[in-house]
């Protein structure tokens, strides 16, 4: 078990702080938009506790067709979906389950990240790697729409990924260039039902795996 300083909303929020600290102005808009998204009650659809998760076929990082159906005859299953291998706070939500995914495993579960970019371009070879779990590519978030999880991303930080980060999502994502789901999790038994879930749309907040581990528990 972590400690109390290594969570992963320990990390995230030092994050956070380190990008108050180098671009206040940016982050100021961060808050604005983000606030701005819960007050349209953005992420209010998601699927929600005891509802059936709809199904999916994805291809994974190496470019093989992946069903969700597969997936739960061996057991519950765990979905993630995250902005991309480009975002700071996916990848510390990515490293932190990877950690933790000996004990995940233990629990007869398995993990499954979802993301828009294209099979190839999900995460860097070395990454890839060393992830233990699927990376599935969801290239028009249909996936994240049937969850309740896409959102389309103001223009605000559009320009933000573009301009200062270089970033063309459109290329990223193989020409979805607007939606992004929202960083949520859902821990799915092994009937496809949903037992445990973590959806917030700012998407410098993350589910700590200490949560989803013991969700996973209370189905043993």
């Amino acid at each position: 078990m972590s400690d109390e300083n290594n969570t992963l909303k320990a990390q995230t929020e030092a994050k956070i702080a380190a990008g108050r600290k180098g671009n206040p102005d940016f982050m100021k808009g961060v808050d604005e938009t983000i606030a701005q998204a819960k007050a349209f009650q953005q992420g209010a659809n998601a699927l929600d506790l005891n509802q059936s998760a709809p199904s999916f076929e994805l291809p994974n990082q190496h470019g093989q067709s992946v069903q969700l159906t597969e997936l739960l005859a061996k057991g519950p299953v765990v979905v993630t979906f995250y902005r991309g291998s480009w975002c700071p706070y996916c990848n510390l939500q990515l490293k932190a389950l990877q950690a933790r995914l000996p004990e995940i495993h233990a629990l007869g579960a398995q993990l499954v990240a979802i993301s828009p970019q294209v099979p190839d371009g999900s995460m860097s070879e070395s990454d890839i790697s060393n992830m233990d779990f699927l990376v599935l590519s969801d290239q028009n978030a249909d996936v994240a729409a049937s969850y309740g999880v896409a959102w389309q991303v103001p223009t605000f930080l559009l320009e933000h990924m573009r301009v200062d980060r270089g970033l063309n999502l459109e290329s990223v994502n193989n020409g979805n260039s607007r939606v992004l789901p929202i960083p949520a999790t859902f821990v799915l038994d092994k009937q496809g039902k949903v037992t445990w879930r973590y959806v917030d749309v700012d998407y410098r907040t993350r589910s700590e795996p200490e949560d989803i581990i013991s969700a996973l528990k209370n189905l043993v």
